[in-house]
């Protein structure tokens, strides 16, 4: 049997199953036994993921495609840390509150790492650790929440269509337009993973 290629967007963007301790937040929280989800599996919940070069990320051709192609064009940095963050403690608090909102979530890490947690279709949470050079997008509509990992510290580019609106609306916020839209792609879906209206 010949070996699969390993995903090289696995050496920066990982994901597991959650465990239901309470413990600092920053810990990885692996269930015992570990149980990885695939990107491919996360594809399938919206969630979509690049490895990218962060050093470079100025002139990263490939960046650029991804905003053209994608109508990405408002980007900002954004540095999660004690010293760089004012009113840190209660930031981190309040990004770790399970919310949603109206428009994707897009981040492209460029130094430290951190995770976002994501609900999986049966309301379990799927740990994703994005580290240097990784980028993901949320999807509209999907509830999920981040916390930095015990490193402290994370250098996240923000990409947004448009102008940007970062409203946090926390959970239940079942009755938005984005929220149901989503569900009806990702979560109502038939057996075969694919998304009942993925191509409408």
């Amino acid at each position: 049997m010949g070996t699969i290629a390993k995903d090289p967007r696995e050496d920066v963007i990982q994901a597991w199953y959650m465990d239901d301790s309470e413990e600092d937040q920053r810990l990885p929280h692996h269930r015992e036994p570990k149980e990885f989800v695939s990107l491919d599996k996360l594809a399938v919940l919206g969630v979509l993921s690049w490895r990218l070069d962060a050093d470079n990320y100025e002139t990263d051709e490939e960046l650029k495609k991804i905003r053209e192609a994608r109508g990405y064009s408002y980007m900002d940095f954004c540095e999660v840390c004690p010293e760089k963050l004012p009113n840190y403690e209660q930031k981190i608090k309040n990004f770790f509150e399970e919310h949603l909102h109206t428009d994707e979530e897009i981040r492209y890490c460029v130094a430290g790492s951190g995770y976002f947690d994501v609900r999986d279709r049966n309301e379990s949470w799927i740990r994703v650790w994005v580290k240097k050079g990784g980028m993901i997008v949320l999807p509209a509509g999907i509830y999920h929440r981040f916390t930095l990992d015990s490193s402290n510290y994370i250098k996240a580019m923000r990409l947004f269509v448009g102008d940007p609106i970062w409203t946090p609306y926390n959970r239940p916020h079942d009755h938005l337009p984005a929220r149901k839209e989503y569900v009806e792609t990702f979560v109502q879906a038939d057996g075969a993973g694919h998304a009942v209206n993925a191509a409408a």
